[in-house]
Parts: structure tokens; sequence; C-alpha cells
């Protein structure tokens, strides 16, 4: 009696984690021939359709005892879905949105950078600006400031992470951990998941990539000073460098967890430091202040509360153009 009990005791365990695993592989291959199929909406949704009603129809047949050929014919099909999915790739070939259509590259001479590809666009609205694309050279002993720039656009919880060098002529560069969308595209955080954009590394004027932030989208962005020393900056700056030199050369795909604005940022800090602990503020990038408060990364004194307080640059920046935007926001 006991035996017979084990034996279905094992069967029930064996169907409920096969039917789960259907439910769980049925979901996530829909998003991912909702987002890479190359077929209009329509197509894709029928597509889907039938493949979720083949999915309900291997569940339904776990009722019955004998149901091998229908579990036989499913993981055949995941085979095929799991080898399709592996022939994606990213590229650098796209018709690609007008503001990430270049990325950043850079000569290394000594303690000279040359960049090319330093955005400078003149945004007058989200669809209406002048773009232009410069060359400037950094010597990086001459570097003053690292500051950090978080832009809420998605609730305390997520934010956009942007680095800022400053230097000692009173410029400053920021680079950017963007999704590269093609001119059609916008954005998806679920796409995101879903290899649904490559990973851009963007340099960029603060009068163009922050004051696109605060003036343009009027999104909440609050600017925070590292506590770094000479040495460091430079080495970080050295490393953003050498991520766009590999992204220009290998395109990789942006991840809305694992391959993004903040994850690349600890990876850099990491490179400094490769005790700097993870942190499930690490994901959820809105919370990043704290993170960088409690590991003594932050410049500013007082409280955590105080610093957060002082962080805010939208009245400042939106009191004002383009011109001398650097300058009115560190007021």
């Amino acid at each position: 009696m006991s035996s017979i009990l084990k034996s279905k005791s094992a069967r029930f365990m064996g169907k409920f984690v096969f039917i789960l695993f259907v439910i769980i592989f049925a979901i996530w291959s829909s998003f991912a021939m909702w987002f890479q199929l190359p077929f209009g909406d329509a197509v894709r949704g029928s597509v889907i359709v039938v493949w979720l009603a083949i999915a309900c129809w291997v569940i339904i047949g776990e009722r019955h005892y004998r149901c091998w050929r229908k579990r036989l014919f499913f993981l055949l099909l995941a085979i095929l879905l799991i080898g399709w999915w592996s022939t994606i790739r990213p590229s650098l070939d796209r018709i690609w949105s007008p503001e990430v259509a270049r990325t950043v590259q850079g000569k290394i001479d000594g303690d000279i950078v040359t960049l090319s590809n330093v955005r400078d666009f003149d945004w007058q609205t989200i669809d209406n600006y002048v773009p232009e694309w410069k060359e400037e050279s950094y010597d990086l002993n001459k570097i003053t400031t690292v500051d950090t720039y978080l832009s809420y656009w998605s609730g305390p919880a997520i934010a956009h992470t942007l680095l800022s060098f400053g230097f000692e002529d009173g410029r400053h560069v920021v680079f950017s951990g963007e999704i590269r969308k093609e001119h059609h595209e916008v954005y998806s955080s679920i796409g995101g998941f879903f290899r649904e954009f490559e990973l851009a590394m963007v340099a960029a004027e603060e009068s163009d990539i922050i004051y696109l932030r605060t003036n343009v989208r009027k999104e909440n962005v609050d600017r925070y000073r590292l506590k770094l020393s000479p040495i460091a900056a430079k080495e970080l700056f050295l490393s953003y460098v050498r991520l766009g030199n590999e992204l220009a050369a290998k395109p990789k795909f942006y991840n809305t967890l694992t391959a993004n604005c903040t994850t690349i940022i600890f990876h850099m800090a990491r490179l400094l430091d490769p005790s700097f602990p993870f942190d499930y503020r690490i994901l959820l990038s809105g919370y990043l202040p704290g993170y960088l408060y409690d590991n003594g990364w932050l410049e500013n004194g007082g409280t955590l509360e105080e610093v957060r307080e002082r962080a805010s640059i939208d009245a400042k920046a939106q009191a004002g153009g383009r011109e001398d935007y650097s300058r009115r926001i560190r007021q």
C-alpha cells in the first residue's frame, strides 16, 4: 500500500513540475515572440494565440494517465523555440533613432583622451532638436569633480543613472548607458528583457543629456557629488572609454535587469574596488543614493535625508536655458 501511495505521489509531483514548466515557458516564449517575430501585430498575436492554445491542450492532457506523446510534442516545440532564440544577435547596423545614431569612441594617448561622437544636441522639444556631434579632448589630470545624476521617470524606485566628469576649464562630459532604439521603436522595460534593444554608450554635454531630462521631459533629476580620489576618477573615466570602444566594435543587448545604466556603474565601481558589495539598490536604481551614502561614496555632508534635499536640480535647471547650464545647476 505504501509503495502505491509513493508511486502516485511521484506521478503527481511529476505532473505538477511539468505543468509548471509549460506555464512558465509558454509565458516567456510568448513575450519573446511578441518582441522578436518580424511580423505585424495581428500576425504575431495570432501566432501567440495558437501557441498558448497548444500549451493549454498539453496541460489539459495531464489529466490522463498516458500523456507522454503530448509532453514529447511540447518539448520538441520548446527546443525549436530555444534554437530560434539563440539565433537572435545584437547588431551595429540598423536604422537608429537620431539621438543614438552614433556612440562614443575614445583614443587614449597617455593622460589625454580624445572622444569622438560627443553629443551636443539643442533640444527644443522631444521631437524638435538641432543635432550636433563633435570631438573633444580631455586631460585626465585635470578632472576636478565626478557627479552622478539620477533622473526619475517611473516612480521612486526607478531612475536613469548618468555619470558626469568635470574639468578645470569648466567643461563637463556625461557618460550614459542607453538603450539603442531603432528609428521606429519606443522604450519598453519588458522589451528590455527580450533582446529588443542594443546597449549604447553615449557621451554628451550636460546642456544636452541632462537638460533634455530637466527642461524638456520635465523629469525629476538629482545630482550627487561622488567622493573619489584623482586616481580613481581617472580610472573610472578610462573604464567608460574602454566600454564605449568595446560596444562600438562588438554590440551587446541591453537588459532591463542585468545590463543597464546602473549596473554599468556598479561594474565600473568593482574595477576600482573588487570588494564593493552588491545590493538590491543596484537593481532598484531610484534608491542608489542610499547605497552610495552607506558605502561612503557621497561627498556631501549631513544625513542621507539632508543630502537628498540638496540634490534636486529641477528648479535651478528650469530657471534658464542651455546657456551656462552646468554652472547654474551647481549654484
